[in-house]
């Protein structure tokens, strides 16, 4: 037997809640792991509370990332005892996901840590600092460059922000933090930012083309604080979009795109391919320090993933919230 978080709907309605299953109960995979470590992303704290429908079958174990050891293989590729991360591909929608202290998946699906990453520092990175890697890689794609100016980071406290501004300005850009959070102040200084942007100046419907600021941004928010984002974006700049914190609306003009060039950027990070997954997991193994991942990250046992996610929606939560999936 083993510990997790099942979440079930029936005509008595929606729940979640910490429960006792066995290897039957287990989805079908040609690995199973032993999860050690798994994280509370904004996607899962919509599933655990009903918030949005998220979960598309039940009865579902939330937890869209995991990282922990191989216990049985049926693939070549991997052996018992290697460590892996898995994240995304329906994990806690469609798939059961990481908040279970066992997991079986697709071999094709997984990737080998990285040389210089355990399981906790995986999941101290977790969707969120995978996802920030695949922004700045985009950005770096299409032709941003350190020189070139400012980029912005909206919802700069958060997971995907965090992460977004310590790499950032490790690649050397001058990275600006939108963020409502005054007294984050130091806290975003510390991992790099050099100007700390209040998001009010963002967050109100703005012109469809603003005063050119900054040749490139990372957007986990959305809604209007995007469409003001690509309205001060100077001529040639791009902005990578990756969340809908604020909204799923984009109530937007085509004038950035048309007038100025600007590129927006769509960031999957759920059905991303194998090949670019293995490159943002290999910069970011280099790029994160230690010391990073534990001024972003606090832990939570498995337990208290219930109780933490209603924090996580109401903007409570600063940088990640790992979880201690051995720790029910």
């Amino acid at each position: 037997m083993f510990d997790a978080i099942l979440i079930d709907k029936d005509e008595s309605g929606y729940s979640a809640r910490l429960a006792q299953l066995d290897d039957d109960a287990l989805p079908e995979g040609d690995l199973t792991v032993a999860v050690e470590w798994s994280t509370m992303n904004y996607k899962d704290a919509l599933a655990l509370t009903g918030k949005s429908p998220v979960v598309r079958r039940f009865p579902m174990v939330p937890g869209i990332d995991f990282a922990g050891t191989v216990v049985q293989s049926g693939s070549d590729a991997f052996r018992p005892g290697d460590k892996v991360v898995h994240t995304g591909f329906g994990m806690g929608e469609t798939r059961w996901g990481g908040y279970a202290e066992r997991m079986r998946v697709a071999s094709e699906r997984t990737l080998k840590l990285p040389e210089g990453l355990d399981t906790r520092q995986a999941m101290a990175i977790g969707t969120a600092g995978f996802t920030a890697m695949l922004c700045v890689l985009a950005l770096e794609r299409h032709g941003v460059k350190p020189g070139d100016g400012d980029v912005l980071v909206t919802g700069a406290t958060g997971g995907v922000g965090s992460f977004a501004v310590k790499l950032l300005a490790g690649r050397g850009y001058r990275v600006v933090a939108a963020t409502g959070k005054a007294s984050e102040a130091d806290y975003l200084t510390g991992l790099g930012a050099a100007e700390i942007l209040d998001r009010a100046e963002l967050s109100a419907p703005g012109k469809p083309l603003g005063r050119e600021r900054w040749i490139g941004a990372v957007d986990a928010v959305g809604g209007v604080t995007l469409a003001n984002v690509c309205a001060g974006t100077k001529y040639g700049g791009t902005v990578a979009a990756c969340g809908l914190a604020e909204s799923m609306e984009f109530p937007a003009t085509v004038a950035p795109f048309i007038l100025r060039g600007v590129t927006l950027a769509g960031i999957d990070s759920v059905f991303c391919p194998m090949a670019l997954r293995a490159r943002a997991w290999k910069a970011l193994a280099k790029e994160v320090e230690a010391r990073t991942l534990e001024q972003v990250a606090t832990e939570i046992a498995l337990a208290k993933v219930l109780d933490r996610a209603p924090d996580l929606l109401a903007g409570k939560v600063r940088g990640r919230l790992i979880v201690n999936v051995r720790d029910g």
